[in-house]
């Protein structure tokens, strides 16, 4: 399939769509909040929650059965149940707007914000910071239709992905037939980016053309010395709280009905499969929205096929960025080490073969 990135590879490819972050870290914090706007008519959304352990608000009204077509905004925080405070501050922001479903006279709405959590808990050293609805009113007066900024910011702040620092990422891609579909990833997994025997990243084979730096199997040191830190992590006294999840957000300019884009979620959720092992575990609630505008006729079921297949490719590439942009944080409560420094070798073309005897 003929396909390539968006203009910025990342969500607001998706016309009308709006995404910012609000951040926290020192004094004992390290949690952040990312709120995706949609165009203020909405978008038809739907919903796919996995894992043992989801943290989530208002996801109900997107089953197919249910009145609600549309949403307004999408909330994704750290913090954990407490973090759900921040949908409050965005559902504040976009009633000010007069942005809502409709209850009466002008003026009279009620936003839909669902939202979804991390688990980042005293990873800044103090275990009652938390997003509250302010991060949510910061968040939202920082989206912008430009780039998705990746990395250690908004609802990524906190994140790890297994012994490694988690972030968030992005990515998108235009279909043969003009059709574009972007991903938002937070990488909070309790599983593993890595693959264990090579260090490989899992989400790398399935980049575009380019889309990522040439990279080679790290050496045998590194690797082992990343799987001891992992260990260490693991063990009593060293990671105080083994609770992850890992969420977020597929769009599409396509008119998708709410069943579909249920669908889309799931898709995104093997997507995420691809570059995480294992996930969806018991102490992980992984979640992903979908969000579709509409600026598109509806697909045939061979267009809807391609829309799918290019959901889960974008949620894994999503999850490559993070990790790639993700940076080392160090804090009272511990170190969670980059994939960059934790594996600097994985980005030097080899010059001798015993760098790659554990092939």
């Amino acid at each position: 399939m003929n396909v390539r990135a968006g203009r910025t590879n990342s969500l607001t490819d998706v016309a009308g769509l709006r995404v910012g972050h609000a951040s926290r870290r020192g004094d004992g914090w390290l949690t952040g909040t990312t709120v995706v706007l949609c165009p203020p008519g909405g978008a038809v959304a739907g919903v796919d929650v996995r894992g043992g352990g989801p943290g989530t608000r208002d996801t109900d009204l997107l089953d197919p059965r249910n009145m609600v077509e549309r949403v307004h905004a999408v909330v994704l925080s750290g913090g954990s149940a407490f973090g759900l405070g921040a949908v409050d501050g965005v559902m504040g922001r976009l009633f000010d707007a007069g942005v809502g479903l409709p209850m009466g006279a002008p003026g009279e709405v009620v936003p839909i914000v669902p939202g979804a959590v991390v688990f980042d808990l005293g990873r800044g050293g103090d275990f009652a910071t938390h997003p509250s609805p302010e991060f949510g009113e910061q968040a939202y007066d920082a989206a912008t239709s430009g780039p998705v900024e990746s990395g250690v910011v908004g609802a990524g702040t906190g994140s790890k992905a297994g012994g490694l620092k988690g972030a968030v990422g992005s990515g998108s891609v235009v279909l043969e037939d003009g059709t574009t579909v972007a991903a938002l990833a937070v990488v909070n997994a309790l599983g593993s980016c890595v693959d264990p025997a090579t260090g490989e990243l899992y989400a790398v084979r399935f980049g575009l053309p380019g889309e990522f730096p040439p990279l080679s199997n790290p050496l045998p040191s590194e690797l082992a010395a990343a799987r001891q830190a992992a260990d260490d992590l693991a063990s009593p006294g060293g990671a105080r709280y083994a609770l992850a999840t890992t969420i977020g957000v597929v769009a599409t300019d396509a008119t998708l009905t709410k069943a579909q884009c249920a669908k889309v979620s799931g898709i995104a959720h093997d997507g995420m499969a691809r570059g995480i092992r294992p996930v969806h575990t018991m102490f992980d609630g992984d979640t992903v929205f979908t969000l579709a505008t509409g600026d598109r006729t509806p697909p045939d079921p061979l267009g809807f096929h391609a829309l799918l297949d290019a959901a889960g490719d974008c949620f894994t590439r999503a999850i490559g960025h993070a990790m790639l942009s993700a940076e080392t944080v160090r804090t009272p409560a511990g170190t969670w080490r980059s994939y960059r420094e934790a594996f600097p070798s994985a980005f030097t073309t080899p010059t001798t073969e015993s760098d790659h005897e554990h092939d």
